[in-house]
């Protein structure tokens, strides 16, 4: 495969992991990752290392808009940011002494987990409830629903952190933002609605996969020849996915295409640990 062949696949690829990653808060990883080592035949380590720098790209490219509309939860991001930050930066040290074969099983293993999450029925549940934690660092918000500001409550605010430790090592380990097990620490278990825990997602993994890439670039992992088409596609995808996010009404056809693209990728990349083809 020539260099503009190859480069081109890449960048049509990572448009459509940003815009999926983008639309469903689970960031360009669980494309870009299976793209690189089961078509292109990429070490898994280095397409771990494009995968962070699509997960910035993404990141970058819709966080803005969702936070221009005030649907994110800026001040819950950050905060929450600070356990998927240190387990991130764990998971990347992790990741340099796991063999190959086992990190594609455990990648696998997540996307169908990814999937099963993304066929979830979204009900935006807004709670009231104001914990002691909640109140003193003031993590509640508002968001637009209908041209109404409706106002909602957090809870459970350590159950929550210490979800989002595991979902930064996660992070760090695979090299995808985890946006499945961050939206489910903040939709499912601090109760937010959806649509701000999946905002708050994107704002968020930006910083959780910056993180685990100082690791990999230390280590030589992110190749520029890998990285550029991929940031340069995903952002864009990411850009178009939060402009079709924020007047969407119904998405029912996009996880299904989502949770179907994920579920076979999840079982190639399975395959290919166990029988040590990666």
């Amino acid at each position: 495969m020539s260099v503009i062949v190859f480069t081109v696949i890449l960048l049509f690829g990572s448009y459509f992991a940003g815009l999926l990653g983008s639309l469903t808060g689970l960031g360009g990883g669980v494309v870009i990752i299976p793209l690189l080592t089961l078509l292109l035949h990429v070490d898994i380590h280095y397409a771990i290392g494009a995968s962070l720098v699509s997960v910035i790209a993404t990141s970058s490219g819709s966080a803005a808009a969702y936070v221009k509309e005030g649907i994110t939860n800026i001040r819950l991001g950050m905060f929450l940011e600070i356990a998927t930050t240190a387990g991130a930066f764990t998971g990347a040290i992790l990741a340099i002494y796991v063999s190959a074969p086992f990190i594609a099983v455990l990648f696998g293993v997540i996307l169908i987990f990814s999937a099963i999450v993304s066929l979830r029925e979204k009900v935006e549940q807004i709670t009231h409830q104001k914990t002691f934690l909640a109140q003193k660092l003031k993590l509640g918000g508002r968001y637009p629903v209908n041209d109404e500001l409706v106002e909602y409550g957090v809870s459970n605010i350590a159950g929550g952190f210490f979800m989002m430790l595991f979902a930064g090592v996660i992070s760090g380990l695979l090299g995808i933002g985890s946006g499945a097990l961050k939206v489910i620490a903040m939709d499912g278990v601090m109760r937010i609605p959806f649509k701000v825990s999946t905002t708050t997602s994107n704002f968020m993994i930006g910083v959780t996969a910056a993180a685990s890439a100082v690791v990999y670039l230390q280590r030589g992992y992110i190749h520029p020849g890998l990285a550029m088409p991929v940031v340069i596609g995903v952002l864009f995808g990411a850009i178009t996915g939060s402009k079709i996010l924020v007047h969407t009404q119904s998405s029912t056809w996009l996880r299904w295409t989502f949770a179907i693209v994920v579920t076979f990728l999840a079982v190639q990349m399975i395959y290919n640990g166990i029988t040590g083809k990666i």
